[in-house]
């Protein structure tokens, strides 16, 4: 879900995306002084039994750890994490006295994509401002990245005597997915500093996909379908989103196809739905009719279920049945491919400005239903332009607030 904020906590504070050109350099100090660790202990029982025990103890005496007994400082975007991408926390009641605004508190993060993982690369928050939440709002947002890209698991590296990281994360819904006796020198284990490796895993909504309706979108649907579509796209695309207005505008016009739409229901509430409208094509001196869908979208805690499937499996029929050769849309290039869908240029169409895209797409009813229109232009509903931020911002005072936040993947 889209993080939510108090407003004690937006009053005084403001989180940022840090760009590389300017916090590369930036250096975290990374201090800690602890009372326990874990005591890592592998045992041989037999051929069969090799078992490790992780066992919290007391210290005899604390340990500190500094940034300086490291041959190298920690920094922001090292040259070695390839897709890093940090955010900072900043203090609005401060004034800025630097050239470069110092943020209190920072989370860095690096895609795997070869595992479809993202790595937490560095986690701190300045000594003046621990225990303040700063950490789990920006634990949240790297979350909240993770699902809106789909990431399968997040997860980062602390050390067994780092006690009071690993309880926090563990406290985000961390848990222990492997370690390394020898990743800092070759005594880690009696030094009481093994690297620990720690996960969370992005985890579906266990509802049943057969208790799903899906139906025409009644009046009393109207704002919940509303609520569900800003909740879908925020931060998708943009900071924040625009969806849920375009979809309150586009049912007052006359190209809105209520007969084709359809809203679905679990638990007696509005967890997706897909919206049509006219469109057209034209080529040389003729106008084809066409449909186009959008938006099509589901609530957040029941993505990945199959239910924006369902919505194009049950409403797709009812387009051509209505004699209409296939849809054009703008959608996601890593979706729609997977349900049928081609770009536009397989067919030879184009976009009104004479454009293909990865996600201008096309879908026929039947082999050749929209390729005979080849060299045709695709022209939609045109009311996004009039959907400005001041617009969005007076519209969203009926809507939950959510964090507006830059990340990796959008638009621009």
């Amino acid at each position: 879900m889209p993080i939510t904020l108090t407003k004690e906590f937006t009053q005084k504070y403001e989180i940022k995306y840090l760009p590389k050109e300017k916090y590369s350099n930036f250096v975290l100090q990374m201090d800690y002084t602890t009372d326990y660790f874990y005591d890592v202990v592998p045992e041989v029982q037999n051929k069969d039994l090799w078992q490790v025990s992780f066992i919290r103890k007391k210290l005899e005496k604390p340990i500190s750890h500094t940034s300086e007994e490291y041959d190298f400082p920690d920094n922001l975007y090292q040259d070695y994490h390839q897709n890093a991408y940090a955010w900072g926390v900043f203090d609005k009641t401060k004034p800025c006295d630097s050239e470069v605004e110092k943020p209190i508190a920072v989370i860095e993060t690096d895609a795997e994509i070869w595992s479809n993982r993202l790595r937490v690369t560095e986690m701190w928050v300045h000594k003046e401002y621990r225990r303040q939440g700063l950490a789990t709002v920006l634990m949240n947002v790297v979350k909240e990245h993770a699902r809106l890209a789909r990431n399968r698991a997040i997860i980062l590296e602390t050390q067994s005597c780092n006690v009071a990281a690993i309880d926090f994360y563990r406290s985000c819904g961390f848990s222990l997915i492997g370690f390394d006796s020898c990743c800092y020198k070759n005594n880690d284990i009696s030094r009481k500093e093994v690297r620990f490796e720690m996960g969370y895993f992005l985890q579906k909504k266990d509802v049943n996909i057969e208790d799903l309706k899906i139906v025409p979108e009644e009046e009393s649907h109207k704002k919940e379908s509303e609520v569900m579509c800003k909740a879908s796209f925020y931060n998708k695309f943009i900071p924040g989103c625009y969806e849920h207005l375009f979809l309150h505008e586009l049912r007052k016009t006359d190209l809105y196809l209520p007969e084709f739409s359809r809203v679905a229901i679990l638990d007696g509430k509005v967890v997706g739905g897909i919206w049509y409208t006219k469109s057209h094509l034209e080529l040389k001196d003729k106008t084809i009719p066409l449909v186009t869908f959008g938006p099509l979208c589901v609530h957040p805690d029941y993505q990945g279920l199959g239910i924006g499937e369902c919505l194009l499996k049950k409403t797709l029929p009812l387009v051509k049945n209505a004699g209409f050769p296939g849809v054009i849309i703008c959608g996601e290039p890593d979706y729609y491919p997977r349900l049928g869908f081609k770009t536009c240029d397989n067919f030879g169409i184009t976009t009104a400005d004479g454009k293909n895209f990865d996600a201008f797409m096309g879908y026929e009813f039947e082999e050749g239903s929209l390729s005979q229109y080849s060299g045709a232009k695709f022209y939609e509903i045109d009311i996004e332009e009039s959907l400005t931020e001041e617009r969005v911002a007076e519209f969203d005072k009926d809507f939950p607030e959510y964090l507006k936040f830059q990340r990796p993947g959008q638009w621009g």
